[in-house]
């Protein structure tokens, strides 16, 4: 899961990225409304979290250009405006879900489940693969229905390799998977990371084993 947070708050940004970037998720952060629009353009997310104040206008303005492009990706609002009347505001202008500061981050979670799962959002089905089904959304799999731990970034690059199965990825398509656009990618990490997939799957006769496609990228093909 990949998510855009538009907040200016240095220190409760630093500290949202770094709790959802433990249960697996990648997040790119932008400080001004000029920087989410550029970052909407270059990727794909599956949820916006946008405040409200920022520095460079009404975080609400950022909707309808979004939804003017045919961005589709559900917003969740976070922001101190917590007045009832705001919060209507909020939900009128086109958020799909509206949370007062303070929250939980699991209280958060939830609410980001909640939007994926609405009939107008892209909800990522189970994925079947070898002996393995992988919840992209819930960010779990399990080997013949036992809970099959993997860390978080072989995590993301195995979901990225199922979502296509039987079919080449592209190197970069897996480092937009895997990584923020703010972290350094070292040279070799990408294959470092897929290097011990390929061993825990094989280990575990998973069924299904990555392949290499030279100069191209990885493809997660059925083991005959």
């Amino acid at each position: 899961m990949r998510l855009l947070l538009v907040e200016d708050e240095k220190e409760l940004a630093n500290a949202l990225m770094a709790a959802l970037s433990k249960q697996g998720i990648v997040i790119d952060h932008a400080m001004r409304l000029a920087d989410a629009g550029e970052l909407s353009r270059q990727n794909t997310y599956d949820v916006i979290l946008l405040d409200r104040r920022l520095p460079d206008g009404e975080g609400l303005t950022f909707i309808p250009t979004l939804r003017r492009a045919a961005v589709l990706t559900p917003v969740i609002v976070l922001t101190a405006r917590n007045d009832p009347k705001e919060r209507i505001e909020g939900l009128d202008g086109g958020a799909d879900d509206y949370l007062g500061k303070p929250f939980r981050v699991d209280e958060l979670m939830a609410r980001v489940r909640a939007v994926l799962r609405r009939p107008a959002s892209v909800v990522e089905a189970l994925i079947v693969v070898g002996r393995m089904t992988i919840d992209p959304l819930n960010l779990t799999v399990t080997m013949d229905k036992s809970p099959f731990d993997l860390p978080r970034r072989e995590l993301l690059v195995l979901i990225a390799l199922a979502k296509r199965q039987g079919k080449t990825v592209l190197r970069s398509v897996l480092e937009a998977a895997v990584y923020n656009y703010e972290e350094e990618i070292k040279s070799n990490a990408l294959d470092a990371h897929i290097s011990r997939l390929r061993k825990r799957l094989a280990d575990c006769s998973a069924g299904v084993s990555v392949h290499n496609i030279r100069g191209v990228g990885y493809l997660l093909k059925d083991e005959v």
